[in-house]
């Protein structure tokens, strides 16, 4: 399994009890792998070099469930909702001994290639999927159904599957339907990229709010410009944007400032930078900038720099 997903760590208290079973199929094309996975007992996937955790991991139960265990939460998954293994972010996965369950797994490599034909241009970040994943209703629910018909067709016959000609364009679908199925951090670019038209009054609120970033805005008065009821804009935004109207906010203030990074660091200083975009708290914006990006602002800035001097 590490060689497929990359290193992680297997606990179990009753290591004698461990009934492994994996039974897959890889796509030639982009090393996609598909099947379904079981331990016989009650273990814990422990993602210990999450920099170096090559693949997105995505998991369904067909019976038992599984519980995952990310940045102080704990995402409860059974066989009405899977959950995402993404790289870059520690997290932990415990699994109960009856958990027979769907996975898929797809190259880190793989989704970045997918996700730049779509936006058409070179990420400037990682992507990452909002942990859990509906498996009842909407795209994702469509994604899983579809993901399940080629697992079965597999166990069934092989091969047709087998011509690197007809599985390129089957996981090409299976990546691309995931990114845009799943709510991510370039759902809102691929949105406006592929023209998907958003209702009236979260447009309303989306310009409020990168109209007034600079301000001490509150929840009170995104929803009196929306016009709508507080339910139903955080309704819109997490189907759209994934995320609740203040946190969308921060993200677009952080995004702000890594631009005018970008663009000016270098006559600036970046803690000016963060102030003006309203961040008064200096130690709390450089820990969600580098969760964000994956980089400190100053390591932001030096590496612009360096570009600028080759």
């Amino acid at each position: 399994m590490s060689g497929i997903c990359g290193p992680h760590r297997l606990v179990t208290t009753t290591p004698e009890r461990i009934r492994f079973h994996h039974s897959a199929n890889v796509f030639k094309s982009m090393a996609t792998t598909l099947g379904t996975i079981e331990y016989g007992t009650d273990v814990t996937v422990d993602i210990e070099d999450a920099e170096h955790f090559s693949s997105y991991s995505l998991s369904l139960p067909l019976v038992g469930e599984q519980e995952l265990s990310k940045n102080g939460s704990v995402l409860k998954s059974n066989r009405d909702q899977g959950v995402i293994i993404s790289p870059n972010e520690n997290q932990v996965l415990a699994i109960s001994g009856d958990c027979r369950k769907v996975q898929v797994v797809i190259t880190r490599a793989a989704m970045s290639e997918s996700l730049e034909g779509l936006l058409q241009r070179p990420l400037d970040a990682p992507l990452r999927f909002e942990s859990v994943m509906d498996a009842v209703d909407g795209a994702s629910a469509s994604w899983w159904r579809m993901a399940r018909y080629f697992i079965a067709e597999l166990e069934r016959s092989s091969e047709l599957y087998e011509q690197v000609a007809f599985t390129r364009d089957v996981e090409s679908s299976l990546i691309k339907g995931l990114i845009l199925a799943q709510p991510n951090n370039y759902s809102e670019e691929l949105r406006d990229v592929l023209g998907v038209k958003l209702p009236h009054y979260l447009i309303r609120a989306r310009h409020y709010i990168h109209a007034n970033a600079r301000e001490a805005l509150h929840l009170e008065d995104i929803e009196a410009a929306a016009g709508v009821s507080r339910f139903k804009l955080f309704e819109a935004f997490k189907k759209y944007f994934a995320l609740s109207p203040m946190v969308y906010l921060k993200k677009y203030r952080l995004s702000a400032v890594r631009q005018d990074i970008l663009e000016h660091g270098s006559a600036r200083n970046i803690s000016e930078i963060a102030m003006g975009w309203g961040f008064t708290h200096l130690g709390r914006f450089s820990a969600e900038y580098r969760k964000l990006f994956d980089e400190s602002p100053s390591m932001t800035l030096q590496r612009n720099e360096a570009r600028r001097m080759r």
